[in-house]
């Protein structure tokens, strides 16, 4: 079962961060990744971390972002957790463009309850996806949103993978493929 997992950071955490680097990723080598990766501010400053994980259940979802030592520690502020499906059925390291090249983003659409509740088709270039796929209730079948990992030149064209109309709101953050792979 996967879940889409976005740890916010505390405004001002930054030096703590860099700490815990190295039991962060002790952390996770422990887990199944579809995805993991830092978001960023334009200046390089770090305002999160994304992670795709495969866990037997939402207890285990729970617990995965709870324990994890940034959060114990108050790197973080807030975390995102919701059922993912993974739409290209791989992981970002199978992603045919590789780490390097243009931008990459998250991006993050919060479904708007008037334009119903089924997800969004693929967009048809899939070329530039690392990571898509909806976010779901803990029924895994209700649609909640959306979230990609993208390469593209900007935040606009990033943006741009979601259909505007379907989201309450989009979110578009810097990205980097992340971990020590």
């Amino acid at each position: 079962m996967l879940f889409f997992c976005y740890h916010r950071d505390r405004p001002g955490s930054g030096a703590l961060r860099g700490e815990l680097l190295e039991a962060h990723w002790s952390y996770m080598d422990g887990f199944t990744l579809i995805a993991r990766g830092p978001t960023f501010t334009d200046e390089d400053v770090a305002t999160g971390s994304v992670h795709i994980v495969d866990l037997p259940d939402a207890t285990a979802a729970r617990a995965f972002v709870f324990e994890e030592p940034c959060y114990q520690a108050g790197v973080y502020r807030d975390v995102l957790l919701r059922r993912w499906r993974n739409v290209l059925g791989r992981t970002m390291w199978e992603f045919p463009g590789g780490r390097e090249g243009d931008d990459r983003y998250l991006v993050i659409g919060l479904g708007d309850e008037k334009a119903g509740t089924e997800e969004d088709a693929v967009p048809a270039d899939r070329e530039d996806l690392i990571a898509y796929g909806p976010l779901l209730a803990d029924d895994g079948t209700t649609w909640l949103g959306t979230a990609a990992l993208v390469r593209a030149p900007g935040p606009d064209t990033a943006r741009a993978v979601l259909t505007p109309d379907r989201y309450a709101s989009i979110e578009v953050h810097n990205w980097a493929f992340g971990g020590r792979r």
